[in-house]
C-alpha cells in the first residue's frame, strides 16, 4: 500500500468551510478504484494548512486511476476553490502495521 501525503494551504478565513466541504470530497475519493482510506488533519501552528493522507493500492491507482479520471475533476471542483496555492503531494511506502499506545 502507498500513502499519499498532500499539504493543502487554504485561503485565510475559509478553513471551516473547507473542512465541511471536504466531507463531500471524501465521498468522491471513496469511489476511486484503489482507494483504501483518507484522513484530513488541520495544522495547530499553521491553522490554514491541512494534511491530507490517503491510502491507495499503488501510486498508479492515485496518479493514473484517480488523477486522470472524471472523479478527480469532481473532487477538484469541490476543494480546489479553497486552495491558496498548489498542493504539495508526495507518496510513501507503508513499512508496517499502525500501532497505538
Amino acid at each position: 500500500m502507498i500513502v499519499e501525503h498532500a499539504e493543502l494551504t487554504v485561503e485565510a478565513g475559509r478553513e471551516r468551510e473547507f473542512a465541511e466541504v471536504f466531507g463531500k470530497a471524501r465521498e468522491v475519493l471513496a469511489e476511486a478504484e484503489g482507494f483504501r482510506w483518507a484522513e484530513l488533519l488541520r495544522g495547530v501552528e499553521r491553522p490554514g494548512v491541512f494534511l491530507l493522507l490517503v491510502g491507495w493500492d499503488s501510486v498508479e491507482a492515485h496518479m493514473a486511476g484517480f488523477r486522470e479520471s472524471e472523479a478527480f475533476a469532481r473532487w477538484r471542483a469541490l476543494v480546489g476553490p479553497f486552495f491558496a496555492g498548489a498542493p504539495a503531494v508526495e507518496h510513501f511506502h507503508e513499512l508496517g502495521a499502525r500501532f497505538s499506545g
